[in-house]
């Protein structure tokens, strides 16, 4: 049985599969909705593996029948004027600084993606090495729905996946893209009816070759992070600069009151 470091409460749950290091995140029932505790959380699990030489591989993965559906709405719309800046700046820098994270770690970081992934927490896929997702999967930004400036890499890192024009007429559309539309741009390098068990195969794989090869792969494909880092930086000061403005505000509570009245838990 896994050795858990954390409660089945825990927004965030870590355990050790041999020297695979399996972070799950642990907030269902709300489609694993992104808040600043749940970042934080994760950064935790990340640094955990970062600091262990028995960990080759780090696996993410999520509770329930959504990966992520990006910042919780509800989370920020309890927020107004400066508190709301605030709660904005804690919750899309904690996301910047675990798409950081997972960037920097030397161990190969594999995804596991089953439904559906909207606005922020493209970044975690971004930041992934090797990304298996589900048929069922989706990807879509949103924030021309909700009224939001893009973060969690969609103008810093999607670009380079998959070209500067269609990363900006998708999200100016903001269209839905299904798991072989991904799999074609290279969003997702493997589609597979289990995911997760899929993606334990890959990190299997990875975890039985030569660790320091693999690190000194990844940092050279990777390339330049101090890059990265500038341009996530912008994306959070276009954030802060937009969601306090009348357009957000409306976008919110238009997103809040359509969830209400149809009970679309599924979706974001």
């Amino acid at each position: 049985m896994p050795v858990t470091d954390a409660s089945a409460s825990a927004l965030v749950c870590g355990h050790d599969e041999g020297a695979i290091r399996v972070l799950t995140l642990n907030r269902p029932e709300r489609h694993n909705a992104l808040v600043p505790e749940l970042l934080e959380a994760a950064r935790a699990e990340v640094a955990r593996a970062a600091g262990s030489t028995g960990v080759r591989v780090l696996l993410l993965e999520a509770a329930g029948p959504s990966f992520s559906t990006g910042g919780d709405v509800a989370g920020f719309a309890r927020h107004t004027g400066s508190a709301l800046r605030d709660y904005a700046r804690r919750t899309v820098g904690e996301l910047n600084a675990l798409v950081m994270d997972l960037l920097r770690l030397e161990a190969p970081v594999v995804v596991a993606v089953d439904g559906p992934v909207t606005g922020g927490s493209l970044g975690m896929v971004l930041a992934g090495d090797v990304v298996v997702a589900s048929p069922r999967s989706w990807l879509a930004p949103y924030y021309g729905h909700i009224g939001f400036s893009p973060d969690g890499g969609w103008t810093a890192l999607l670009p380079r996946v998959v070209g500067e024009r269609r990363a900006l007429a998708w999200q100016l559309l903001d269209e839905r893209v299904d798991a072989d539309t991904a799999l074609a741009w290279g969003l997702v390098t493997h589609v597979a009816d289990d995911p997760r068990g899929r993606a334990r195969e890959l990190a299997t794989r990875m975890a039985g070759l030569r660790p320091g090869a693999l690190a000194r792969t990844k940092r050279l494909v990777r390339g330049d992070l101090a890059s990265a880092q500038e341009r996530l930086d912008r994306e959070l000061e276009s954030f802060l600069d937009h969601v306090t403005t009348e357009e957000a505000a409306r976008g919110m509570g238009d997103f809040l009151g359509s969830r209400t009245r149809t009970d679309e838990r599924s979706e974001p």
